[in-house]
């Protein structure tokens, strides 16, 4: 029983810095592009990569 009297407030800590963490994340906007970041490495660049004169 007293164990519960330190684990609860640690708990409550926790969740208090989760939700501090989750909000601070939306406010700027971690969130905003999801699908970018998993479609960029399928695509190609467009610009080729040029060749040194020396190599042959």
């Amino acid at each position: 029983m007293a164990s519960l009297y330190l684990l609860i407030p640690i708990a409550i800590m926790l969740v208090c810095v989760a939700v501090a963490v989750f909000i601070w994340a939306v406010k700027s906007d971690q969130f905003e592009d999801l699908d970018r970041q998993g479609t960029e490495i399928l695509f190609d660049e467009d610009t080729p990569i040029k060749k040194k004169k020396d190599e042959h």
